[in-house]
This record gives C-alpha cells, structure tokens and sequence, in this order.
C-alpha cells in the first residue's frame, strides 16, 4: 500500500470532503482555508470572465484581462497550498519520533521539532498572504466587472477573507510552541496586518455589491 499522500486536485471532490470528515489530522483547517480562497479566486476569474470580450463592457478589457490572470495565479498557488499544508506538520510529527536517549539526541530532537514549527506556521502564513490579495482582486471586479456578476464578486471577498481567518488560527496555533521570539512577533503581526485589511475589503466589497443589485 502506497503512503504517498494523495493529490487533492486531481481527486473527485468527493474524496476530498470526505477525508477533511475523517478521523485523521490531515486534510484539515489551514487545507479548508486554501480551498474557500482559491473558490474565491476561482469566483474573481469568472466574474472577469463575464466581463471581458463583451462590446458594453469594453473599456475596462484591458483591466479584466490583467485581472483575470491576478486571480488565476492567486487561485493556482492556493491550490498548491490546499496539498502542502496537508503535509506541512509531517516534520513536526516525525521529529517527535526522533530518539531522546543522550542529551545529543534530545538537542537534536528539539531543534528538529522547532524546525517543523516553523514550517508548519510559514504554510497557512502564505495562505493569509495570498488568501488578502483575493480580496483585493474582488474589490476590482465588483467595481469594473459586469454588473450582473457582482454577487459573485462579493462572495470572493467574503470567501478570501474566510481563507485568512482560517489559516491565521493554524499559525497562531504553531506560534505558541515557537522559540524563536523574532518570528513570532514577525509573525503574529504579519497575521493581524493582513487580518485588518482582509476585513477591510471584505466590507468595502460587500457595499459596492450592495450598491449594484
């Protein structure tokens, strides 16, 4: 039986939902906040989508096309996010199994650990950072896309903002083990930045959809 961990994005949805469900530590919440920011994403690019070619909506071409190319991108490292935060505690995991027999192992040991923390906080840190620009990418296609969309816009924001609510409870969660003070205040306030401006967004977008219906 094969231990490679499987490739949520080329899986039925189905097999995805059901192992976030299961009784196993992986997919799990900073895995969930990808996902709910590359829909986000995946929402941006279609409201661009619905916009761009179109004769009425020509003079904002240039800026759906730019646009839909932010969101993919967006939406494609999200998914890459989506599978390694589903990997990223493995570290951790196995540095707990490490042996703790002379104090050379124990130092070994615990430098490992604090290795693994690090690594499985600078995952969901990432999706925050790219989980914000989707909200900023919103913004822009609730005021220029096609009206009709707008609603779908707004979901974006609300679904970007979601992503980095989520996985900033995952960093803040490994930060609590962190040593290394210097990153964790880096850190904690790196998540509270990007938490302000997502809620931010999230509201300004929400009324420029409001506006439009």
């Amino acid at each position: 039986m094969s231990d490679a961990p499987t490739m949520y994005c080329i899986e039925p949805l189905q097999v995805y939902l059901d192992d976030a469900a299961a009784n196993k530590p992986a997919p799990g919440g900073g895995s969930v906040s990808a996902c709910a920011g590359a829909l986000g994403a995946a929402l941006v690019s279609m409201v661009c989508n619905l916009t761009r070619g179109r004769e009425k909506f020509a003079g904002v071409e240039a800026q759906m096309i730019t646009l839909v190319a932010a969101s993919e991108a967006a939406r494609g490292r999200l998914e890459q996010l989506l599978q390694e935060d589903t990997t990223a505690y493995n570290g951790v995991i196995a540095a707990y199994k490490m042996p703790k027999e002379t104090a050379e192992e124990q130092a070994a040991r615990s430098q490992a650990i604090q290795d693994g923390l690090i690594i499985a906080a600078d995952v969901p840190l990432e999706i925050c950072g790219v989980a914000v620009e989707v909200c900023r990418l919103s913004k822009v296609a609730a005021g220029l896309g096609n009206p009709q969309a707008v609603t779908d816009a707004g979901i974006g924001a609300i679904l970007g903002e979601a992503a980095v609510v989520g996985a900033a409870l995952n960093v803040r969660i490994n930060l609590g083990s962190i040593k290394d003070q210097a990153y964790v205040q880096s850190a904690a306030a790196r998540i509270d930045e990007i938490q302000a401006e997502a809620a931010a967004l999230r509201a300004e977008v929400l009324a420029i959809t409001l506006s439009k219906l």
